[in-house]
């Protein structure tokens, strides 16, 4: 009797997943300063739009800053920050007949390659879609306040934030070319996910 229990048991290993895995879930941002610095730049050119008139007169002074911090944000934003946080990039890319290209990539996921955790890509996602949201209402607040002045460098935070939400929508959606599909495409899977939490 004591013999038949032990040739019905087995070793049998039990997969819990793998560690590294489960470690990464855990880890809720791995890319800590480019995370920081994903935001920075944003909320830096907006609290420095908002409150120029309080610490300087100086309208030139205060139109380098916010376009200097805009355009280290974009670039931050395309060429770091995209690629880390949420494994997608885009640019532009001349073919020897002069023609522009654009090519927009998304990194594979398979189970070797760990992808960015959710904490990073909500970060990324909402720090990208709500900023130029916050600088078309400074358009508004611009043109209907008649500070023209003011118009050209608000147009250009539109301008440089739209860039880079539309450049990662694309590589978000594949690539495709028609911004209609791109757009319901998007609505629907974000709909679908939605859903099923």
């Amino acid at each position: 009797m004591k013999q038949a229990l032990v040739d019905d048991t087995e070793d049998v290993s039990l997969d819990f997943g793998n560690e590294e895995e489960l470690a990464f879930r855990k880890a809720k941002i791995r890319h800590p300063l480019a995370t920081f610095f994903h935001l920075f730049f944003r909320v830096s050119a907006i609290v420095t739009y908002v409150c120029c008139d309080w610490f300087s007169r100086s309208f030139v002074g205060c139109f380098v800053t916010v376009l200097l911090l805009l355009s280290f944000d974009f670039w931050s934003v395309k060429n770091v920050t995209g690629r880390l946080m949420v494994g997608l990039r885009w640019w532009n890319q001349v073919d020897e007949d002069g023609r522009s290209h654009w090519v927009f990539e998304a990194r594979k996921v398979s189970p070797d390659n760990v992808t960015a955790t959710e904490a990073e890509a909500r970060i990324f996602w909402l720090g990208l879609i709500i900023c130029p949201m916050i600088w078309i209402v400074f358009f508004f607040s611009t043109l209907f306040s008649l500070k023209l002045k003011w118009l050209a460098l608000v147009i250009a935070g539109i301008s440089l934030q739209a860039a880079n939400l539309y450049g990662y929508i694309l590589c978000k959606m594949g690539g495709e070319g028609d911004i209609s599909k791109v757009t319901a495409s998007f609505l629907s899977q974000t709909v679908f996910q939605t859903v099923s939490y």
